[in-house]
């Protein structure tokens, strides 16, 4: 740089980002288990601390726009041609469900829990932590469950209660941004791009209040994009909250197992891992064409996400054009008859959505997807105005017929027809109430 050449313009925002650790104060959440995380939190604080200095060697310098970009009076400036960094939140509350049913009843405070059936036929749909250490996971089969830990406590599923709590976090998201693109009953992205304050900031206020509010914990992914955002929120659950700052998505990819990319399941990293592909770095050195030839348009998604990138916006008022749920089975199911007990709350899941969230919408069509166990799936769909369990069954025989392979996996789903109705939709069922699982 010559003494002519004029500085490099300084991105508000990006200065806020690099710095995001280091004026961020701790997390203060008296939240249950505070103090069993006390020493890790003290540890990353330390790593935060070290990785800011290291932003300011490599070339960041404090310039008068450096220190004066904690300033909360006035709006950020860019230069026309570059955009602003995005600012997204994932929040993802700690096993929902059981949390809730814990704090409803304190004294199975330190017990294992499931939430969901504990039968023959049933599924757990979430567990809390001390179940987690037998081995308990979301969509376990109750048996297998059981099986791990034989003093296991199985609730069932109350969704009225799950939902009250849920609409009580949603209110608290849109208190910070109109941008909140809810995903289920327990997680939601949010864009805070728009907002004065740190990206960090807002994710932690907004933990606090959903815990003085709700008395519930959850963990925060804060990221330039929606996949490392959500990926972030995992990374020191329970009750924590993790960043990825823009000039960190490199190297943080690169070793970054392919496990942990968005769509990425246990049978996809085992055929990867088949062909040595065991980090995104690995997966980087195949080229687009090979990735296109070898996966079709998923390969293609693929090249992109182990790069960190992801543009999808996010949509608050997204306008469905269907309404769907599936499960993937730890074991195969072997049979016609099998599927069919695995489908059943599948459906009731279904229905029961429909109702709270589309009770108005006119239904054009059903729909069931099977995945054999080597890994080709069908799908089978039927004109219909009203979803009933005997037309997803009939759905299911004729897809699984094309196979007749042992299943690992199940969807059912709905497409709304453009045109309304008047009459809201009435769905009833006479089979049993469990869930298929929720994010852990």
């Amino acid at each position: 740089m010559t003494a002519d050449t004029p500085a490099p313009v300084v991105d508000k925002f990006l200065l806020r980002s690099v710095h995001l650790f280091l004026l961020r104060p701790r997390l203060g959440l008296s939240a249950p288990g505070r103090e069993r995380h006390a020493e890790k939190n003290d540890r990353h604080d330390h790593e935060d601390r070290r990785n800011h200095q290291q932003i300011i060697h490599t070339g960041y310098r404090p310039t008068p726009a450096f220190r004066a970009c904690g300033c909360e009076q006035s709006a950020p400036r860019y230069p026309r041609e570059v955009a602003p960094v995005r600012k997204i939140i994932h929040l993802d509350m700690d096993c929902f469900y059981a949390a809730v049913e814990m704090r409803e009843r304190p004294e199975l405070a330190g017990k294992p829990i499931a939430v969901g059936g504990g039968g023959r036929r049933g599924v757990v749909t979430t567990c809390n932590y001390e179940a987690r250490a037998f081995g308990v996971r979301s969509a376990m089969p109750g048996f297998i469950a059981r099986q791990r830990c034989p003093h296991l406590i199985f609730l069932p599923v109350r969704f009225d209660l799950y939902r009250a709590d849920s609409a009580r976090i949603r209110a608290i998201l849109r208190r910070h941004t109109p941008l909140v693109e809810p995903l289920s009953l327990d997680e939601a992205f949010l864009d805070v791009t728009a907002s004065d304050r740190y990206a960090w900031d807002i994710a932690r206020d907004i933990r606090t209040a959903i815990f003085e509010e709700t008395g519930l914990t959850a963990s925060a992914g804060v990221a330039p994009n929606k996949m490392l955002a959500k990926i972030a929120s995992d990374w020191r659950k329970p009750n924590g909250q993790f960043a990825i700052l823009p000039h960190q998505i490199e190297t943080f990819m690169h070793d970054l197992p392919v496990r942990k990319l968005w769509g990425v399941g246990p049978k996809s990293a085992e055929r990867l891992a088949a062909r040595g592909i065991h980090t995104c770095g690995d997966l980087q050195s195949i080229s687009l064409a090979e990735l296109t030839r070898d996966w079709g348009r998923w390969g293609a998604e693929l090249y992109q996400l182990c790069r960190g990138i992801d543009d999808r916006p996010v949509q608050p008022d997204r306008i469905r054009k269907s309404l769907s749920n599936e499960s993937t089975y730890l074991e195969n199911l072997p049979t016609l008859e099998a599927c069919a007990e695995a489908l059943k709350p599948l459906v009731t899941e279904l229905l029961e959505e429909l109702r709270i969230k589309a009770a108005d919408r006119p239904i054009g069509g059903a729909r069931v997807k099977v995945k054999f166990s080597d890994f080709t799936v069908t799908t089978r769909e039927c004109a219909c105005d009203v979803p009933t369990l005997p037309i997803f069954l009939r759905l299911l025989a004729d897809a699984h017929a094309r196979s007749r392979q042992p299943v690992r996996l199940l969807g059912v789903g709905v497409r709304f027809s453009p045109h309304r109705r008047e009459e809201s939709l009435q769905t009833e069922f006479s089979w049993g109430n469990e869930a298929v699982a929720e994010n852990p």
